[in-house]
């Protein structure tokens, strides 16, 4: 048993010196080089995820079928609601009417607790990534 525990002590004592000298063994010159539009593409990716086209983000769908019935939802929608953005979505061979640009869950369910009266068919389909 004691030979167990000196082989084992041995074998640390190894693995901790060979942990001290490689961790103080590597010391030298780092030169990072990038390109100039680093800056600018962080700028425009901070801009898209302000406006919302970058990210998760939640809808609601009002509508799903041809393009006059769409048109016509999204103008009975327009002429009650105008505090969130509308647009039509084209999906082979049927048209979506979405609704929103919500953040998080929890707006898209608050609004559409107040679209349900109006549009009982009103869902929040699962996001898209952007």
């Amino acid at each position: 048993m004691r030979i167990l525990s000196v082989q084992n002590l041995f074998f640390a004592g190894i693995f901790i010196l060979g942990i001290q000298y490689s961790a103080f063994s590597q010391t030298g010159q780092v030169n990072v080089q990038q390109s100039e539009m680093i800056p600018q593409l962080v700028e425009l990716k901070s801009q898209m995820t302000k406006d919302g086209k970058l990210g998760e983000r939640y809808q609601i769908q009002l509508y799903y079928g041809d393009n006059n019935q769409a048109s016509e939802v999204i103008k009975e929608f327009r002429s009650k609601y105008n505090s969130w953005p509308s647009q039509i979505i084209y999906e082979t061979p049927n048209y979506k009417v979405w609704i929103g640009n919500f953040r998080n869950r929890l707006e898209a369910d608050r609004a559409l607790l107040k679209i349900k009266q109006d549009f009982p068919a009103a869902f929040i389909p699962k996001p898209q990534r952007g």
